[in-house]
């Protein structure tokens, strides 16, 4: 191992000569030795980032080199554990030091004594290349690990036994001598190679009716959600966390206040898993990094996440991604940007701040990967503008590189309405490429269905500003009506209740029949109305109210056609 010295210390960043290093090494800092990367070399002099505080170090202690890049310990275990940034598990860190870490302490990622049942899959002489699977372990109820070759190992099996073995033992051997292990290390700047990338053309359902009918997301697609103060984004990503139809779920807590951060580790090993009524936590990888944790490993913390996601990836799950938020992130690119002296950007921001945003979303995909399965990594970032503001440059950013995004508004979260998603300044790309799966998994005519709730929505926007000035008595009664059918659209399909047991998930089929329900009452108002039938009459009708009840029912089905029958029977008494 190299060694240099440190010669220069301002907050996070410091300066060591002599090291000898390459871009991106991890170093061991001070008599502590505090964990930190070379982000930068000039000359004989490595500028590197440190992990941890570096209050007390001082010039002229030693800096010794690792020689390899910052990676994460991947193996099985990783599910239901709980990380900092940079894959210190905190539980077991809690356990041998208390409340406070202590700096400088360094724990494996994995548990390194706890015995899995390994299954071998394979046999002597089988040929094998990288991303092979050779075996698996029940890594929780329920959820298969399946252990692979590294990506660039290849070989034939000399020797492979079952049995119960930890990670660091060995499993078999392959002709050129590497030896098989449960675990291996990934470098986290460097995305895990796949076979092939393919489209995205299977949507993310995620239960939320303003999501899946409005603006979809595909799984190995990539979301943004900006939002003020307030306005529910760490609600609406345990809701997506929760009900996703994801195999897996890595939720990164980047920079988030200390409070906020608490609730979701003390909440999320008490939610219970829908699909198996087990422990939501059984399939979830917690990545916690506080606003008052060090900078550095907040930015790593994000790398950390994106390389547990694509190594489940890998193993042919779908794996849905949330940070939250990404703002905290590029704050902490800013700080560090700003101690390196480098030309500040826009606010501050660093000029690769796009890049850097755009290097991370882009590791969301949907892919054929080596062990010829299809796996997905879908990332959904938050994003707390200052002020809610959308026009500052990490929203903008982001905005380049994502294809759906969902609009937090403060002025819905006070109104109570929930999820407080904006329908006018959200949008999403994906449905173009959905479109034949909805068709062929839900019904033939749901494009049409929903461009038509859209645009009642669009219309009562346009209205509403005539509304205010003179009121909505003064408007002709076709108008009346729209305004009338696009409130059935915001009470009955867009509000959602994340605390009712049935509401807080919708289906797609539900979804589709509530919207069909309200368009029903809008064509036969329509048609009333031009028959003569007064706006007073079709506003009080009984069996519309009755729609906004179905939500909080299972049988749903039924009830929904009878009330439709009803409709009908209703305006038939009209005449």
């Amino acid at each position: 191992m190299q060694e240099g010295i440190l010669v220069r210390i301002a907050g996070p960043v410091a300066v060591a000569r002599g090291l000898n290093a390459r871009m991106y090494d991890v170093v061991k800092v001070g008599n502590q030795e505090l964990m930190a990367e070379v982000i930068q070399i000039r000359g004989d002099d490595a500028v590197i980032q440190v992990y941890e505080d570096t209050t007390g170090l001082k010039p002229g202690e030693k800096v010794v080199n690792t020689g390899l890049p910052l990676s994460v310990q991947l193996g099985p275990g990783l599910l239901t554990s709980i990380y900092d940034g940079i894959q210190r598990p905190l539980p077991v860190l809690m356990e041998q030091q208390g409340s406070f870490i202590s700096r400088g302490a360094s724990v494996p990622g994995l548990d390194q004594k706890k015995k899995w049942e390994f299954k071998a899959t394979i046999k002597k002489g089988d040929s094998v290349r990288g991303g092979s699977i050779v075996g698996e372990v029940e890594e929780t109820p329920g959820n298969i690990h399946y252990i692979m070759l590294p990506p660039y190992v290849s070989g034939t099996i000399k020797e492979i036994n079952s049995g119960k073995y930890n990670v660091t033992e060995v499993l078999g051997t392959l002709d050129n001598g590497y030896e098989l292990k449960m675990q291996q290390y990934w470098p986290v700047r460097v995305p895990r190679p796949v076979t092939k990338k393919l489209s995205p053309i299977i949507p993310l359902i995620t239960g939320q009716r303003v999501l899946d009918c409005l603006f979809p997301l595909a799984k190995g697609g990539s979301a943004a959600i900006p939002g003020p103060f307030g306005a529910g984004k760490t609600v609406n990503q345990q809701q997506l966390a929760k009900w996703s139809d994801a195999n897996i779920i890595v939720y990164i807590g980047c920079g988030e206040r200390g409070n906020e951060m608490t609730e979701v580790l003390t909440e999320f090993p008490h939610l219970t898993d829908p699909k198996s009524g087990k422990p939501l936590m059984n399939r979830t990888v917690l990545v916690a990094n506080t606003s008052n944790m060090p900078v550095a490993a907040r930015e790593a913390s994000v790398y950390t996440g994106v390389t547990i996601a694509e190594y489940y990836r890998d193993m042919g799950y779908d794996v849905a991604l949330m940070a939250d938020s990404t703002s905290r992130w590029a704050e902490a690119m800013r700080e560090i940007s700003s101690r390196l002296e480098e030309m500040p950007g826009e606010e501050g921001y660093p000029a690769y701040l796009s890049t850097r945003l755009a290097q991370f979303y882009e590791r969301a995909a949907r892919a054929t990967v080596l062990c010829n399965k299809v796996g997905s990594v879908t990332i959904i970032g938050a994003v707390s503008p200052p002020g809610g503001d959308f026009s500052e440059p990490v929203t903008q950013n982001t905005l380049r590189v994502t294809k759906a995004f969902w609009a937090l508004d403060a002025k819905l979260a006070q109104r109570r309405h929930f999820p407080s998603i904006n329908w006018l300044t959200s949008y999403s790309l994906y449905p173009a490429i959905l479109e034949s799966w909805y068709a062929e998994n839900v019904a033939s005519d749901w494009k049409e269905t929903v461009e038509k709730i859209q645009t009642l929505l669009q219309e009562e926007d346009k209205l509403m500003g005539i509304v205010q000035l003179v009121g909505s008595d003064a408007l002709p009664s076709k108008q009346q009506l729209l305004l009338e059918v696009a409130r059935l659209v915001r009470e009955n399909i867009l509000q959602q209740n994340a605390f009712h047991e049935v509401d807080t998930y919708s289906e797609l089929k539900k979804s589709y029949m509530l919207m069909k329900s309200v368009l029903l009452y809008s064509a036969l108002a329509n048609k009333a109305l031009e028959q003569g039938a007064k706006i007073s009459q079709l506003t009080k009708m009984k069996s519309k109210d009755k729609i906004g009840t179905v939500k909080f029912e299972k049988k749903y089905a039924e009830l929904l056609s009878q009330i439709d029958k009803e409709m009908q029977h209703e305006f038939q008494t009209l005449r």
